[in-house]
């Protein structure tokens, strides 16, 4: 991955940045992964003078792309992680799934606990787990997968995934929760005539994208909100997709 494929600026002024992240990037150093590339690092570096920095307030995974808010002030730092503690801040994600709910809108309100296997995945934990609240909305079938939209209130690690996992979904390629294998044309298009030998993946990384995000500004106290474009190799799943099953996230977005 080039530096320049780390991340895209959706918006700056002097109190805030907000960036699209790329998959594969984490966003602040993990213990776990101590030398892959990190987001705060490459936009410190491109987007700071020399003896400035920028406060990261949350995260999102590390194969998650999308939406990330730093502060760039101690200020801003503080009343932004204010807000996601006191859950004042709404967060919109868009996934595609393997299977399909049965209604339309359904909250998953499981307790959740961090770290829980060998494999340090997060699992249900009704007794030692921490409150995990996840709004979701049906948005459309495709074949074998599903469009998903998902509102977390809580933030836990890989809430998302492990909320729709314990509703009878999976996440495409995803390597812990469901199945890695990526996203094929051929699979899922009748009429497909090309090469298996030489076929490329439409997607071979999480489908999961931190699309939209509402929050109030730090400094003016107004309500914001930024939106993420997706990346090239999840927008052109959407477009393969749409074609085919005639089922578009982005026209059916709230």
């Amino acid at each position: 991955m080039k530096k320049n494929d780390f991340f895209s600026v959706v918006y700056e002024d002097d109190a805030i940045v907000v960036l699209n992240k790329a998959s594969g990037l984490l966003v602040a150093a993990d213990r776990w992964e101590e030398d892959a590339p990190r987001l705060d690092l490459a936009a410190t570096e491109t987007l700071c003078s020399e003896g400035q920095r920028l406060y990261a307030v949350h995260r999102i995974d590390k194969d998650t792309s999308g939406l990330v808010i730093y502060g760039k002030t101690e200020e801003a730092h503080r009343t932004l992680s204010m807000a996601f503690q006191e859950r004042n801040v709404e967060k919109t994600y868009h996934a595609l799934v393997y299977g399909r709910p049965d209604r339309d809108e359904f909250t998953v309100d499981i307790p959740l606990r961090a770290d829980g296997d060998p494999r340090h995945r997060t699992v249900k934990d009704k007794k030692n787990g921490k409150e995990a609240q996840t709004l979701f909305r049906y948005i459309g079938p495709c074949g074998p997968m599903a469009w998903i939209e998902a509102q977390p209130v809580t933030g836990r690690t890989h809430q998302i995934r492990v909320h729709l996992q314990l509703s009878g979904m999976t996440i495409v390629c995803d390597p812990l929760y469901g199945n890695a294998e990526p996203v094929l044309l051929s699979k899922i298009k009748r009429s497909w005539h090309g090469d298996p030998w030489t076929e490329r993946p439409l997607l071979n990384r999480l489908g999961l994208h931190a699309w939209k995000m509402r929050i109030a500004h730090p400094v003016s106290g107004d309500m914001m909100e930024f939106v993420a474009p997706y990346p090239k190799d999840f927008d052109t799943t959407r477009k393969q997709l749409a074609k085919i099953f005639k089922t578009d996230p982005l026209e059916k977005a709230d």
